[in-house]
């Protein structure tokens, strides 16, 4: 596999071919949605599970592979089936992410853990994304993923959410999972459609999405009757997640017969401006102002997120600045929202916005976010300033809602604070 080093070279020479030579763009159209699709299938995977050998699994996407669900029971499927082969799970999740967070996180995330097969998850929180963003997003990750190793097998998977049968009962994929469908087929990618599955089942009378409810009490399911979920979205452990696992571990099965160790071709690209040069960048100490601390790994909140931030810088200092320069089309902070957290101004090429909140209405807790910069910034380089703002805030959308709960304690939403991870960019910082 490809160091960092040299998987960089070769994405820098991608990108410029994709520029130069990349085919004309199919247009976005609906997909008809498929059980499952084998195109090249996980060749490599399975006959390295075969032989017993070391065997990684990555599952990259948001809540519904994070809850201990269709990974969870999918992964010890793959134990129980290859009982030889010594496998170690990469759990890549973040709940409440889309593929165009993913793509910045590819490499840190997945690829550096150096994983044999890749599912992707991302057809629920990628619903609303405009479709040339889809389609640079998980191309970026496809890419990504093959110029790190073209051994590595990649399977898409389509989940469900109340809102998608509407789509599924006509036979045709929602959005989101079509414009995935569409990279796909380009790249020769397998995908599982569960949310199909789903839909039929509920069409048969055999599941329903959420519980009854009558008079504000939720009915009992009917015997015989799974019950999807509780929020549409989600699914029950041991109710929508069983299903997911039966159709992956089906697909999975049938992909078996034939299958033969080869790397997969990175052909030309779908969409020629797609995501594939999005990553994470550290900061350093020369971007920092007074008033910043790199926080102690292994502590508080460098310890609870240090599996997707390993550094974390900290400040309360009123006019802390962050100041470094990119030359590229995108970029963002990767921070924390929290209960605490302050408001600051963003300066792009002398142009000042804000004040732009580290607090949301969700915030009663602390949770990875990122802090939009800029957008489409056009060529040549770019100054970047981020300042922490004297002001707090409005607490109001928390504060409003929890101050009649016990032990509501008003001094956990007083404060100026910012916590940031890296930049992230599509392109690079300058040095």
């Amino acid at each position: 596999m490809l160091t960092r080093t040299l998987a960089a070279a070769a994405l820098a020479l991608t990108v410029a071919a994709a520029a130069m030579a990349a085919e004309p763009m199919k247009p976005y159209a609906q997909q008809p949605a498929q059980m499952s699709v084998r195109r090249s299938g996980i060749p490599n995977t399975l006959a390295k599970l075969d032989a017993g050998q070391d065997v990684k699994i990555a599952y990259f996407g948001g809540s519904i592979t994070a809850q201990p669900g269709w990974r969870v029971k999918s992964f010890d499927w793959f134990r129980k089936t290859w009982p030889a082969a010594k496998l170690t799970e990469i759990n890549a999740t973040i709940g409440g992410t889309n593929s165009e967070h993913g793509v910045y996180r590819c490499w840190q995330d997945v690829l550096s853990k150096k994983p044999d097969l890749v599912f992707v998850e991302f057809a629920v929180n990628d619903g609303g994304m405009p479709a040339n963003d889809c389609f640079r997003a998980m191309e970026g990750i496809v890419r990504q993923t093959w110029i790190a190793s073209p051994s590595i097998d990649i399977c898409f998977v389509y989940t469900f959410r109340t809102g998608y049968e509407k789509d599924l009962e006509k036979g045709m994929n929602p959005a989101a999972a079509s414009a995935h469908e569409m990279v796909a087929e380009w790249y020769g990618i397998p995908s599982i459609n569960v949310a199909l599955k789903t839909v039929q089942l509920a069409q048969e009378g055999k599941l329903i999405y959420v519980p009854k409810v009558v008079n504000g009490e939720k009915q009992p399911t009917p015997d015989g009757v799974i019950l999807f979920s509780d929020d549409g979205v989600h699914p029950h452990v041991e109710g929508g997640h069983v299903v997911y696992t039966q159709v992956i571990t089906d697909a999975l099965t049938a992909w078996r017969q034939g299958a033969k160790a080869e790397d997969h071709a990175l052909r030309s690209p779908l969409i020629a401006d797609n995501w594939d040069a999005a990553k994470l960048v550290p900061l350093t100490k020369s971007m920092l102002s007074d008033g910043w601390t790199k926080l102690p790994a292994g502590e508080g909140l460098a310890r609870t997120f240090a599996d997707r931030l390993p550094e974390l810088w900290y400040t309360d200092k009123p006019g802390a600045t962050i100041s470094f320069k990119v030359k590229g089309e995108t970029v963002k902070l990767y921070d924390l929202l929290g209960p605490d957290g302050g408001q600051v101004d963003v300066e792009v090429d002398g142009k000042t916005r804000g004040p732009v909140p580290r607090f949301d209405s969700y915030c009663t807790y602390y949770r990875l976010a990122n802090l939009f910069i800029a957008r489409d910034l056009g060529p040549g380089e770019h100054a970047i300033k981020v300042t922490l703002r004297a002001d707090q805030p409005s607490r109001a959308s928390v504060t409003d809602r929890e101050k009649d709960k016990p032990g509501f304690d008003p001094k956990k939403y007083d404060g100026t604070k910012l916590w940031i991870g890296s930049i992230m960019v599509i392109g690079d910082v300058l040095p």
